[in-house]
């Protein structure tokens, strides 16, 4: 007579309670290679990132020529600051700068794009043409842009004379050098820009342009109900980093004017200042001021724009409907 053997299911729980030393030790074991890939990253960013912001932060507070002691001085930079009539023109001439070189550049960036969008020839090329201006050296620029808008014999002035009319002193008086400026800001980053709208263009859907086409709408009519309501994140962004950029203007006045910024200052933006005091000068505690008082006027103009074009964004059904219940 055979005997069957039954086995019963054990009913001892598996253990719940926290890993063993074996356990930590082995997934610690494997995790190693992972964070030693990733790990030269981190190291730079801490020595050539993280290091000088957090420096800078403490050179604000001092008095330092870079070679000598650094003595503490606490707050006397920015209160200098806020007293000091350099720094508030080059504030103004940063601010007048952007002004004039930001909205027309984003908005020949806007029709740019709008018309490579459509089916036209040699698209390609229109496109390189476009971007080409970005990736050109800043130094070729200025010559460029020194020969066009020189007082003397540029070829602005040279048209001009031969029209009859008065040349424009360019390089030499305020609102001149402020123009100049921002025509190569305009120039520079139009087709930057431009592809990133045309890269915004491509992912609204063709059913809307073509339901346009039926209805009969035209060209103006399709780019400003269609194109700029589907593009405000895209605008967001744009309008965000142009303003940083803007505010954060240093190669165009220095290459094409010097350090001195042009007659009169004309041309000293807030880097270029904050440059000829640390650098220039050797005040590195005040020029690191300037720097984060530059950062703090950055980040609100940042979220300004920011909450003028995302409130103008066009409601989702769902947020429509909360707004009508909330009305009700």
């Amino acid at each position: 007579m055979s005997t069957i053997a039954t086995t019963r299911p054990s009913t001892e729980a598996a253990p719940t309670g926290p890993p063993s030393r074996d356990r930590k030790r082995r997934r610690r074991r494997e995790a190693l290679p992972l964070y030693l890939a990733i790990s030269p990253f981190y190291v730079l960013f801490a020595v050539f990132g993280l290091f000088p912001i957090v420096f800078s932060i403490v050179l604000s507070f001092t008095d330092w020529d870079g070679m000598g002691d650094i003595s503490f001085v606490g707050l006397a930079q920015y209160q200098y600051l806020i007293t000091d009539t350099r720094f508030w023109n080059a504030v103004g001439n940063t601010f007048i700068i952007w002004f004039l070189s930001t909205i027309p550049m984003l908005f020949l960036a806007m029709v740019i794009a709008f018309l490579l969008h459509q089916n036209i020839r040699f698209t390609s090329f229109y496109r390189v043409a476009f971007f080409l201006p970005n990736v050109t050296s800043m130094v070729a620029m200025a010559i460029v842009f020194g020969s066009v808008f020189s007082d003397t014999f540029g070829l602005i002035n040279s048209a001009l004379t031969a029209l009859g009319l008065d040349t424009v002193p360019w390089l030499s008086s305020s609102w001149g050098i402020k123009i100049t400026i921002s025509a190569m800001v305009i120039w520079r980053f139009t087709g930057y820009n431009a592809i990133i709208y045309l890269a915004g263009l491509q992912s609204i859907p063709t059913d809307l342009y073509d339901a346009a086409k039926v209805d009969g709408a035209n060209l103006a009519q399709v780019f400003f109900r269609i194109t700029v309501p589907m593009l405000r994140p895209i605008i967001l962004f744009t309008v965000i980093t142009s303003t940083i950029g803007g505010l954060s203007l240093f190669t165009e006045p220095q290459v094409l004017l010097g350090n001195s910024g042009g007659a009169g200052e004309a041309g000293m933006t807030i880097v270029l200042y904050q440059y000829n005091q640390a650098f220039t000068e050797f005040d590195f505690g005040y020029g690191s001021a300037i720097a984060w008082a530059l950062f703090l006027i950055a980040a609100v103009f940042a979220i300004i724009n920011w909450r003028l074009v995302s409130e103008r964004s066009p409601r989702t059904p769902r947020r429509r409907a909360a707004a009508e219940e909330a009305r009700r």
